[in-house]
């Protein structure tokens, strides 16, 4: 499926579709268009509880961004940027999507539009064109709504200062803080805040470096199968795994972000997955927020895979008792790469030798002690088998989810020690590329035998075509059917 075709099935562009789901206040569609109201100035989530409004006086557009540039403010009783992310981002490729993410990493925040661009290896010029072409609002604009998202979460889950608050979130100023609050969410942020408190008390609000967020998801959400996955492959003092009877019951990890350090663990729920971060400079909340959406494929859209991998006889079974299958992403892309060159073992023995230790953490982040060493660290005093990768990553080689997919996949296989599975690996885990099947993996051909489906690679290859554009999560059945589930 190509991009453009891609970009012209996006759910905003179809007012009938919309305006249905509207009316039928349809969570499922929450993130993958905003809904703007002429007549109120207000901008909601497709499922807001508030009467629906006349279909002659709704406007609709793909970003909370867009609305905002168009004059509308955010409702406040349905919250439009509590939602999950759209799942465009997680089937498209190309630019808008590939900046899209990036912005949501915090790349304007460090680096400005000349630093976003240069990243995605555009000019400044063409990238605003394309982005507002695409998303109705330029680079700017769009990062000024991932601030106003981060800032209302600082506000509204940490006790820390309004000031703090303001540079946390990314602004230059106070004065740009307010004002920007005061014109997306109508209100000011001493305001937000007083609402918070009427909501909870006081003394429940972290502090400090300490929050507690409530990440959403669309349903269903395999969080069990996700969670599994990260534990089969954690890597001791990095990760950290809860379980009990049932199975895993959490997931921690340390992270390397761009002002320093953080912890994470995360908790499924019913209707969210419960996020406690730690983090050395709150400058660093929305990129490890993301990254965390990122690693358990929250924006995922689970009922556009199963009605496609649902029509195959073989795979149906599995879509029916396993739904909301994910494929679990990364955190960092440069210690992806060198994992998956190496077993878990190995990658256990090199963090344990040139890992950087952290300052022991509070009891709910126990078990969680080492960073991952850089790929800096690696090339000096790494095994050579991965020595040279590391160079080359060291030296350069950008693995992150702006990359294109066809040009990173093209360097990754010009170094040494990794073949065509393995970059394709890194562009299913690194990038969420949605459409790759890795027919070469023995485990998943023997899921595939176990179904039925002949498991050599050329028929695996030619089955999996019907599997479009969701092969990456027909591959992740295969591995589940591989181990008899």
């Amino acid at each position: 499926m190509t991009e453009q075709t891609l970009a012209e099935r996006a759910v905003w562009r179809d007012t009938e579709r919309c305006y249905r789901a509207v009316a039928a206040r349809d969570s499922r569609f929450d993130g993958q268009f905003i809904m703007a109201v002429a007549t109120t100035g207000i901008y909601c989530r497709p499922s807001c509880p508030a009467s629906t409004p006349k279909q002659q006086n709704v406007r609709f557009y793909p970003t909370s961004a867009a609305a905002q540039a168009n004059g509308f403010r955010a409702c406040r009783r349905c919250l439009p940027d509590a939602v999950p992310g759209s799942p465009d981002w997680d089937i498209r490729a190309d630019l808008a999507a590939r900046a899209m993410r990036l912005i949501s990493d915090g790349t304007v925040e460090r680096d400005g539009v000349p630093g976003l661009a240069r990243r995605l290896g555009y000019s400044e010029r063409q990238l605003g064109r394309v982005l507002t072409a695409e998303l109705g609002a330029g680079p700017l604009a769009l990062a000024r709504a991932h601030r106003a998202h981060s800032a209302r979460l600082l506000i509204e889950m940490s006790g820390l200062p309004l000031t703090d608050v303001a540079f946390a979130a990314g602004f230059s100023s106070v004065r740009q803080f307010n004002e920007t609050i005061r014109e997306v969410f109508a209100t000011t942020p001493s305001q937000l805040r007083a609402a918070s408190l009427r909501r909870r008390r006081a003394e429940e609000l972290p502090t400090g470096t300490r929050l507690s967020l409530r990440l959403p998801f669309r349903k269903p959400f395999d969080a069990a199968g996700v969670l599994d996955f990260l534990a089969e492959q954690a890597v001791p003092g990095v990760e950290h795994v809860t379980r009990d009877d049932s199975g895993v019951t959490g997931y921690g990890r340390t992270l390397r972000l761009a002002h320093g350090t953080g912890v994470v663990w995360l908790t499924a729920k019913d209707d969210h997955v419960r996020c406690d971060l730690r983090l050395a400079d709150l400058r660093d909340l929305s990129s490890a927020v993301a990254r965390v959406r990122r690693l358990l494929d929250l924006d995922a859209d689970p009922e556009a895979v199963a009605r496609v991998l649902g029509a195959d006889p073989a795979l149906a079974p599995l879509v029916e008792t396993i739904p909301g299958i994910r494929v679990p992403g990364t955190v960092d892309g440069d210690e992806f790469v060198l994992r998956a060159m190496l077993s878990p073992a190995e990658a256990a023995e090199l963090a344990e030798g040139l890992g950087e230790r952290l300052p022991s953490c509070d009891e709910a982040l126990d078990g969680l002690t080492t960073l991952f060493p850089t790929a800096a660290q690696v090339a000096e005093h790494g095994p050579e088998r991965v020595a040279a990768v590391a160079r080359a990553l060291a030296d350069g080689v950008a693995v992150h989810v702006g990359r294109d997919p066809l040009e990173l996949r093209a360097e990754l296989l010009d170094l040494p020690g990794i073949g065509p599975g393995t970059a394709d690996y890194v562009l299913m885990r690194v990038l969420g590329a949605p459409d790759v099947l890795l027919t070469g993996d023995p485990a998943l051909r023997r899921g595939a035998a176990a179904l039925g489906i002949a498991d050599d690679e050329t028929t695996l290859a030619e089955r999996g075509r019907a599997w479009q554009p969701w092969s990456s999560y027909a591959g992740m059945y295969l591995w589940r059917a591989e181990k008899g589930e």
